[in-house]
């Protein structure tokens, strides 16, 4: 098994915590994990990917060991890519993301074309297609209810409380959480309970922009978003556990619009968890996918 190594870095001045795994003159590999993660969720995937990748996961602002601001301006869209352009540096790099990680990773690849090479998406979605289906009134809609309670001021405090007994229903709603046990239970514990970071985790999605309609109530107002802008130049990789609850297909319709060159992959009997569920798997696929680009 490849070692993992952990440094804390400045970008912008700030403090960000970043995990490395395999040889660093090997191609770059960054890894942008979603909610309710950090930096550690990789640790089942990356040393399956190390041979061939230096593989980099930070913990992403507000998440983890890095530094985590109080205000909600702060985790505006342009300041979380921000920070990973400025820790990829030089490109270009592949860049693979999953949940939330997944919107920093469309945000480079889109937005600073020259740092990204391809892009692989797991459990994740554009923006484009996601306000459509959370616009829409529809089961996507339903699935996405959450987001009102989670933006609610204060909410940080009744997710933390009796042991973050709301934040892991959450985490596992209609979805297999046996993978959180034991050892890696009690990291995830550690990493909510540092101080701020839980409200620098929701603040996320406070400071997205993001319209979510009431169910059976479609909003036809969303301001339209700049399509040409938002497009994916580089080769691109979706990897999708088929029983997510969480993100449905619908979210990701009309990707091939914004995207040329996009591979779909389905994993069966994976949920919204699929790099902790089926990292074996994940991981072929990508290489497969990786080796058929050459």
């Amino acid at each position: 098994m490849t070692a993992m190594t952990s440094e804390t870095i400045l970008l912008g001045g700030k403090p960000f915590h970043v995990r490395r795994w395999g040889d660093a003159r090997l191609p770059r590999l960054l890894l942008l994990h979603g909610f309710p993660e950090y930096g550690g969720a990789w640790a089942d995937l990356a040393p399956l990917l190390a041979e061939r990748f230096h593989c980099i996961a930070p913990d992403q602002r507000g998440y983890g060991q890095s530094w985590a601001p109080a205000a909600v301006s702060e985790y505006a869209a342009g300041k979380l890519v921000g920070d990973m352009a400025a820790l990829i540096g030089e490109g270009p790099v592949t860049v693979l993301g999953h949940d939330w990680g997944a919107a920093v990773a469309y945000g480079l690849a889109m937005f600073h074309p020259a740092l990204v090479d391809r892009l692989i998406i797991m459990n994740g979605v554009h923006p484009v297609p996601f306000q459509r289906a959370l616009a829409a009134g529809g089961a996507q809609t339903a699935a996405s209810q959450y987001i009102h309670v989670l933006r609610a001021e204060g909410s940080e405090a009744r997710f933390a409380a009796d042991g973050y007994a709301k934040l892991l229903s959450l985490f596992s709603a209609n979805m297999d959480l046996s993978w959180l046990s034991g050892a890696t239970r009690a990291a995830y514990l550690t990493e909510w309970a540092r101080e701020g970071r839980l409200r620098g985790m929701i603040n996320w999605y406070r400071a997205s922009p993001l319209v979510l309609a009431r169910p059976g109530e479609p909003v036809a107002d969303v301001p339209e978003l700049p399509v040409n802008r938002l497009q994916v130049r580089c080769p691109h990789l979706l990897v999708w556990g088929a029983e997510d609850r969480a993100l449905l297909p619908e979210a990701t319709a009309g990707l091939e619009d914004f995207v040329a060159d996009l591979t779909r992959v389905e994993i069966p009997g994976a949920d919204h968890w699929l790099h902790h569920q089926q990292p074996e798997k994940v991981a072929k696929v990508i290489l497969d996918w990786v080796d058929a680009r050459g």
